[in-house]
């Protein structure tokens, strides 16, 4: 088991649920927690897919993921942010929703090849380096994508005006309301961005990772990127770390699979990322002043402007 090998497998393992997990760290930073992560990556998933089979173009099907999931988000905002129902509970039937919608969209593609291939960038000579190359420089374009994507988030929510904003959004939503913002419109434009996030990671899946459509093909990523916000103390750069973390987890599952090893069974190697999850959880369920320190005080709470 080659370790620069293991560790770029990590790396390509690990990028979907870094997508969801920053898309999810917008929306609960806002103060809107989207459980419909899951059913929001099927969706992204197979209508990446689907534009990439019509179109023959990779960049096209990714584009066209992101804009289905943000439209799907855009429906749960409405339901939790301007009906103010249960955000819990309406998260749930996303994703119940989600996988049934994107199954049925699915059918025609089932058993067909992906029409596109994702571009690798060149690095040139870096590519060819020992360890280094095989590692971190001979991937496809998304990977990288979602590493900038982690790097600007973290940019924007620490370094620039309207990352206060946000933090304030999910702290104190009132206090932004006093000063002249709309909340709504603001966790509205939130919500649909981190969906749209999901969305990529759904595509990654569909496009790259496994380059074939097939239905819950998420199989839980979802769920593991709602716990990886939690374990990195809504923080992107933790989310970049943790999200390879689990990459690691699941990526020694298949190798482990791979290399036949009869002292372990396959059924247990397959619940390894979810076994780690639960692991993580509770670990930051028993340091309390740690979870508390990052969880936006307003999460999960619909703000209605009459009752403040």
């Amino acid at each position: 088991m080659n370790p620069e090998l293991l560790l770029a497998a990590a790396i390509i393992a690990g990028t979907p649920i870094l997508f969801a997990a920053l898309g999810e760290l917008l929306s609960e930073r806002a103060g809107v927690i989207n459980l419909g992560l899951e059913g929001t990556m099927l969706v992204g998933a197979v209508a990446g897919f689907a534009a990439t089979a019509q179109t023959g173009s990779a960049w096209f099907g990714t584009a066209f993921a992101a804009f289905a999931a943000g439209l799907f988000g855009l429906l749960f905002a409405f339901l939790v942010i301007t009906l103010r129902m249960n955000q819990i509970v309406t998260g749930l039937a996303f994703t119940i929703l989600g996988g049934g919608l994107s199954a049925y969209l699915g059918k025609p593609f089932i058993g067909t090849p992906v029409a596109d291939v994702m571009a690798k960038p060149d690095f040139g000579a870096l590519a060819d380096l020992p360890f280094v190359g095989p590692a971190f420089f001979r991937h496809d374009a998304l990977v990288y994508l979602a590493v900038i994507l982690a790097i600007a988030v973290s940019f924007y929510i620490w370094r620039t005006r309207y990352g206060l904003i946000l933090r304030s959004l999910g702290e104190s939503p009132d206090v932004v309301d006093t000063l002249g913002m709309n909340v709504t419109l603001l966790r509205y434009v939130y919500v649909v961005v981190g969906t749209a996030f999901a969305g990529l990671g759904g595509a990654y899946l569909s496009l790259v990772y496994t380059p074939s459509w097939i239905e819950n093909m998420t199989a839980g990523r979802g769920w593991i990127a709602l716990a990886l916000v939690i374990f990195a103390s809504w923080r992107p750069m933790w989310l970049l770390a943790g999200a390879y973390l689990f990459g690691l987890v699941d990526a020694l599952r298949f190798r482990m699979q791979i290399g036949g090893d009869a002292l372990i069974s396959p059924y247990f190697l397959n619940m390894l990322p979810y076994v780690a999850t639960i692991v993580v959880l509770v670990l930051m369920s028993s340091n309390r002043s740690r979870l508390k320190f990052g969880a936006p005080a307003a999460l999960g709470t619909a703000y209605d402007r009459e009752r403040r």
